[in-house]
């Protein structure tokens, strides 16, 4: 894929930075409902926790997530990283793509958890393995998109066979238009 022009690459670069830290601050608010709802012995405060993660789990970290991964595959076409050519951005891939599926599966229980609390009263006991899962899952999402932004921040050397490859096809090219100036 051609390079983007810089003024393309700053906007998909906005985006990207833009979803990806409203997904991380829409986790840490869906942690924080988690934790309401598993150690609340008010049954209308969890009942209020479950139906708003539901809400801000379909409608706010699903679409963040999903903009996420979409523009994290432009920069990586479209820039000098590549996607493939080096270890790092191959791990946020890798890490993303897998936040992904995992969200469509742990947005399951979610909906569960909202409609068996719009049904019956939770007690403090009531569902306590689903309610503990909904606060591990998203304290692992957090910790997971803080790799990826650490990886961000540092981008650790290291390029992939593909990158070592392309690399190498890059100087046999450059040497050959040198020699042909010469």
């Amino acid at each position: 894929m051609k390079r983007m022009p810089p003024g393309v690459r700053k906007v998909a670069l906005t985006v990207h930075i833009i979803s990806s830290v409203g997904w991380l601050g829409a986790i840490a608010a869906f942690l924080v409902m988690a934790i309401a709802g598993l150690t609340s012995s008010d049954a209308q405060l969890a009942r209020t926790a479950y139906v708003g993660m539901n809400l801000v789990g379909w409608m706010i970290i699903f679409p963040l997530c999903l903009a996420s991964l979409i523009s994290g595959v432009i920069q990586g076409l479209g820039t000098v990283w590549g996607l493939f050519r080096h270890y790092w951005v191959l791990i946020k891939l890798v890490i993303t793509a897998l936040a992904t599926a995992l969200l469509l599966v742990h947005l399951q229980p979610v909906t569960t958890m909202a409609e068996i609390s719009l049904a019956t009263d939770l007690g403090p006991s009531a569902m306590s393995g689903m309610r503990i899962q909904l606060v591990a899952d998203a304290g692992a999402a957090i910790l997971a998109l803080l790799v990826t932004t650490v990886l961000s921040v540092y981008k650790p050397r290291g390029l992939t066979r593909h990158g070592q490859r392309v690399l190498a096809e890059q100087q046999v090219q450059t040497r050959s238009v040198k020699g042909a100036r010469a």
